[in-house]
This record gives structure tokens, C-alpha cells and sequence, in this order.
């Protein structure tokens, strides 16, 4: 099985298990590898209500140790993060990468504005808005995230059809641009296999989405998302299946923010 990098803890206040019980998970899926990579702290705090604060990443640097002791050997144990692509963020990412040897750092969009538009929470808000402008506002974000260059992951790629909510017409007037500015600055991006359990019961990205960025020679991975034991390679071979649909023969894995590939 491909490395599974998209990976909680309970640090992040919406997930559980102890580190050991991920890693069993890990060895029994025969996954290649296994990665850490909680929602990372966000300034100024508190910020919101689903993720670790600055003064726990001792903490979360301790749960990667137990994950590395307890594998023993058996499965390399990558330590990453989930960093919030916000405005102005540059300089606390730069700031983040500093404090760890990180083996990979994933870029998400969250957040719009003062929305984080995928938390169940504000679920009515989506009522209140124009779908084509929130897909447009999402989309441009998460171009700009691309361009920054900071990441080495980009996170679930539409996850704003998390609630099912998708304008009408040929939607890759939202996804060729995105498409260009992952390929221009060379980030990866993941299928994470989490959107089949959410309302959209899709993976993340598209089948549409995965074509356009295999035809421009993006780099994948095959993450989980998991927030328990249980989740951890959930749905892989299925998420093999669609991956190889869209023309992809190998996934990416990483080292200390270097590139390896892996065949399926």
C-alpha cells in the first residue's frame, strides 16, 4: 500500500487514539509509510477550536517520538503538518517549518475569510450564499497557496464540495487555473479518501480534477485523513483504482522535504 501522510491526533480536539494504536493500524494495512501531520497552531490564539495550540507542539513533537519507538523499525514514521493557508500567513509558515525536522508540510484551505466554510458548525451559512462566488473565492485561494511555494502537499483539492454544494456548468473554469499554479511551482497533491463518508460522497479531489493534474505531470498521494485508529489507509485500493483511472502509475513520498517515487 502507498504511504498514507494525512494523518490526527488528539491534539486537534476532533480526533482520538493513542499513537501505538496508529501504528498497528499502519503495519496491518502494509502501508509503506505512515505520517504525522496534525492541524498546525495558528496566531493570534485562541483562533479557533480545532487544532493544537503553539505552546502543545512539544507535546506533538513527543507523540511522534512514541510513534517512531513503538514501529521499531517496521514502518518509517514521517512527521508533517496541516498548516491553514490564510492571509498573511508566510511568515508564522516559515516560522513553523523552523521549529521541526519536518518530512513534508501539507497546505489546506479552510478558510474564507472569517468562514471555515468545511465546519459542520456554520453549515447554515452555505444556505445564505452564492455557490459560484464561494467556488470562485475557494478557488483563487487555493491558487494563491500553490504560488507560495511553502508547500510540499497540497490538501484535499475541492474540499469546498464537502456539503454538496456545486455551481452548474463545465467546472473546469475553476480547476485549469489551480491546475497551472500547482504545476508551475511543483507542490503534490493528495486523493484523500475522507469525502466518501462526508454529504458530497466523493473523494477529494474529483475523477475530473485527478485527469487534468496527472495530464500536467502533478505528483500524487493517497491520504486518509484519518482521526482514528480505524481510518488509517481507509478505502486505499479503491483510491488506488481511481488514481490509476486518471493516468497515474506512482505516488510521491518524502524525506526530510525530499522526493522519492513509489509504483503501485
Amino acid at each position: 500500500m502507498p504511504a498514507d501522510y494525512h494523518t490526527h491526533t488528539p491534539l486537534c480536539r476532533h480526533a482520538e487514539g493513542e499513537p501505538e494504536a496508529y501504528i498497528d493500524a499502519a503495519i496491518a494495512a502494509g502501508l509503506t509509510e505512515y505520517g504525522i501531520s496534525d492541524h498546525a497552531p495558528q496566531v493570534p490564539e485562541p483562533f479557533d477550536d480545532w487544532r493544537m495550540e503553539v505552546g502543545e507542539l512539544p507535546e506533538y513533537f513527543k507523540w511522534i517520538e512514541r510513534a517512531r519507538i513503538h514501529a521499531a523499525g517496521r514502518i518509517p514514521v514521517r512527521a508533517g503538518l496541516e498548516c491553514d493557508w490564510l492571509n498573511g500567513c508566510e511568515t508564522w509558515i516559515a516560522d513553523l517549518a523552523s521549529r521541526y525536522e519536518w518530512d513534508y508540510l501539507i497546505g489546506s484551505v479552510h478558510y474564507l475569510g472569517d468562514w471555515d466554510f468545511d465546519n459542520p458548525k456554520w453549515l447554515g451559512r452555505w444556505a445564505q450564499s452564492d455557490v459560484e462566488a464561494v467556488w470562485t473565492h475557494y478557488w483563487e485561494t487555493y491558487a494563491r497557496m500553490a504560488d507560495s511555494g511553502l508547500f510540499d502537499i497540497l490538501g484535499h483539492p475541492d474540499l469546498v464540495k464537502k456539503f454538496a454544494h456545486v455551481p452548474a456548468g463545465d467546472l473546469d473554469r475553476f480547476y485549469e487555473p489551480v491546475i497551472d499554479a500547482i504545476a508551475a511551482n511543483g507542490a503534490v497533491i493528495e486523493l484523500n479518501t475522507a469525502g466518501w463518508y462526508k454529504p458530497c460522497a466523493e473523494a477529494y479531489p474529483t475523477p475530473r480534477f485527478l485527469e487534468l493534474a496527472c495530464s500536467a505531470g502533478i505528483g500524487l498521494v493517497i491520504s486518509s485523513d484519518s482521526h482514528s485508529p480505524g481510518e488509517v489507509a481507509r478505502d486505499f485500493p479503491r483510491a488506488i483504482e481511481l488514481a490509476k483511472a486518471a493516468g497515474y502509475r506512482e505516488t510521491v513520498l518524502f524525506e526530510k522535504r525530499q522526493r522519492l517515487t513509489e509504483a503501485f
